[in-house]
């Protein structure tokens, strides 16, 4: 896997979870993707470096969503 191509998964990633306007599994966004458990894993923590993404656990499960400023 090249770095170029963790940045294109990245912006994949981040512009279903824009475009669905909701939090997402990891599995859902899988499927929606149709990228692979090592590239959405590795997306994920771009998005996750930058700041990107915020995680939330709810009723056991967890969810990923864009983070989304509010100014």
């Amino acid at each position: 896997m090249k770095k170029n191509d963790i940045g294109t998964n990245a912006g994949l990633v981040w512009r279903t979870l824009y475009y669905k306007g909701t939090k997402m599994t990891f599995n859902e966004l899988m499927q929606e993707t149709g990228l692979t458990a090592i590239d959405i894993s590795s997306a994920i923590g771009w998005l996750a470096r930058e700041d990107k993404v915020i995680f939330i656990r709810e009723q056991d499960e967890e969810y990923l969503d864009i983070y989304r400023d509010n100014y």
